[in-house]
C-alpha cells in the first residue's frame, strides 16, 4: 500500500502507527492522519513519529490506496459523510471500529473492498491479537498485503464478521481485563503485607511466565493448572475461593456483557 490514510487518530490508530513506525514497516512519508477536531493529538502524531498530517483532504483521499477508519463508532456515519466524496473507487476500506458493520460502510463509501480488523492496544509493542474478516471483493493479493501490516504488530487471525463480535469482548477488550486483574491481585498482595513494587514485579513476571507455557506447551490450560495444584496445598485453596466466588461464571458474563454491546453498536449505527 503506497498511500494510507487514518480517518481519525484515537488509541487504536496511535497504536498501530506507533508499532509500525517501530519496526519500520511502512516509510512514515505515506502515512496520512486526519482528525474532526483534536489538533493537538495530530501534531503529537506528526512530531512523534513523522506521520503526515492533512493539509488537503480532497487530494490526498483521491490517491490514498488504503483507507483506514479508526474514529469513534459513534463519530462512523459523520466521518464516513466527510469523505465520502473524495476516495477513489479503487482504495480499500479497513476498518478497526468496533461493532460497525461492513454492511454500514458499503452504504456510507460505496462497494468496494472492505476489511474488518479487531486489534487491540498491545499493537504497540508488536503484540496484538488481531482478528480479520473481509467482504467478498477483496483480492487474495490485497488480503496478503493487509495481513502483512497487521503482523508486523502481532499475530493475525482470519474469522467471519459474525465472530468478531465474540473477538472484540475476548481479545479486543482483553487487555483492560488483564489490567484490572493485575489492580485488583496487587491491591490484595499489598493488603496482606507486600511491598507494591515487589508486588507488581512478581504478578507482572507470573503473568509473562504463564502466558509464555501456554505458547510453548502443547498441553491444555487444565493439565497446567492441575500440575500447579499439588491437593490439600496453597495452590488448591486458592482454586476453590475462586470456584465458590463464582469465577467462570463472572468470566463468562463479562464476555457475553461485552459481546452484547458489541452487537447493539453494530444495530445503533446501521
Amino acid at each position: 500500500m503506497k498511500t494510507i490514510v487514518f480517518v481519525g487518530a484515537g488509541s487504536m490508530a496511535q497504536a498501530i502507527i506507533h508499532g509500525w513506525m517501530k519496526e519500520a514497516t511502512v516509510d512514515p512519508e505515506n502515512v496520512y492522519v486526519m482528525n474532526k477536531s483534536d489538533q493537538e493529538k495530530l501534531t503529537s502524531l506528526n512530531e512523534t513519529y513523522g506521520v503526515q498530517l492533512v493539509d488537503d483532504e480532497k487530494e490526498i483521499l483521491k490517491t490514498a490506496d488504503l483507507i483506514i477508519l479508526a474514529m469513534k463508532p459513534k463519530d462512523v456515519q459523520s466521518g464516513m459523510q466527510s469523505i465520502a466524496t473524495y476516495i477513489s473507487s479503487t482504495a480499500i476500506v479497513l476498518s478497526v471500529l468496533a461493532g460497525v458493520p461492513m454492511d454500514t460502510i458499503e452504504k456510507g463509501l460505496g462497494i468496494r473492498p472492505i476489511a474488518r480488523c479487531m486489534p487491540n492496544t498491545s499493537a504497540t509493542i508488536g503484540m496484538s491479537a488481531s482478528a480479520l474478516a473481509w467482504n467478498e471483493l477483496m483480492e487474495d493479493e490485497d488480503k496478503q498485503e493487509i495481513i502483512q501490516l497487521l503482523k508486523t504488530i502481532g499475530s493475525v487471525i482470519e474469522v467471519a464478521e459474525e465472530e468478531l463480535h465474540v473477538v472484540t469482548a475476548l481479545s479486543g477488550s482483553g487487555p483492560a481485563y488483564v489490567y484490572y486483574f493485575v489492580e485488583a491481585f496487587e491491591q490484595a498482595a499489598v493488603a496482606s503485607g507486600l511491598n507494591p513494587k515487589i508486588a507488581r514485579d512478581l504478578i507482572v513476571q507470573t503473568l509473562a511466565g504463564s502466558a509464555e507455557m501456554l505458547k510453548q506447551s502443547d498441553k491444555s490450560p487444565t493439565t497446567l493448572r492441575m500440575q500447579v495444584t499439588s491437593p490439600g496445598g496453597t495452590t488448591e485453596a486458592g482454586i476453590q475461593a475462586l470456584q465458590q466466588s463464582g469465577f467462570v461464571e463472572i468470566l463468562a458474563g463479562c464476555l457475553k456483557e461485552a459481546e452484547t454491546r458489541s452487537r447493539e453498536l453494530g444495530k445503533l449505527y446501521v
